[in-house]
């Protein structure tokens, strides 16, 4: 599975119509559609696909044809998405009309055409699934415990608490290995999952 971490543009024109493609993170999809729909006040269909992993590792999709004949925009978009193996991604296409009508087939060309120019963009990044860790870390031991995220570049939240730091952390299958190796030097009044 792959992912992107910015939002992305690209445009292209069939028959005078104009496809505004906008690839995006899940999380800044409904900002971007509302902000698009503000800022193209011209523009007659805005289209959205996206693919999200749920709490249980579950991939969610939606999509909106925006009034475009069924199964000839949204459709396509999607099919892309999963063609490129995109998750927690979004895509909107703006469609300003040409005056010229492109037909079914068309259409599904058009804007399958503009999600793959907007993905060829991008810069695609690995995507793999990861696990949210709560622990609590004696203070007098925690310089050690820093040291570790920083060696395996675990992505970290803390919270200092008087004698304890709460931390939670973010961590792949090879981190999370890593992580139960180290804590077997500690013991177990220096830390707590939580």
């Amino acid at each position: 599975m792959k992912t992107i971490d910015q939002i992305y543009q690209n445009k292209i024109e069939v028959k005078k119509s104009v496809f505004w493609a906008f690839l995006c993170p899940f999380a800044d999809f409904k900002d971007l559609l509302e902000r698009l729909k503000k800022e193209h006040l011209k523009a007659v269909h805005f289209v959205y696909a996206y693919r999200v992993l749920n709490e249980f590792n579950q991939i969610v999709e939606d999509k909106n044809d925006d009034k475009e004949p069924k199964g000839t925009s949204a459709m396509p978009a999607l099919n892309v998405l999963r063609g490129n193996e995109l998750i927690n991604t979004a895509v909107i296409i703006v469609r300003y009309f040409g005056g010229i009508k492109l037909g079914t087939g068309g259409l599904v060309r058009a804007y399958s055409e503009a999600v793959n120019e907007v993905i060829k963009s991008a810069i695609l990044k690995s995507y793999e699934i990861q696990k949210t860790i709560k622990i609590s870390i004696n203070l007098k031991t925690f310089s050690r415990f820093d040291y570790f995220l920083n060696k395996f570049a675990i992505s970290s939240k803390k919270e200092f608490k008087e004698d304890i730091v709460l931390i939670t952390l973010c961590l792949n299958e090879i981190q999370e290995q890593e992580l139960k190796i180290f804590l077997k030097n500690f013991s177990f009044k220096d830390f707590q999952f939580l």
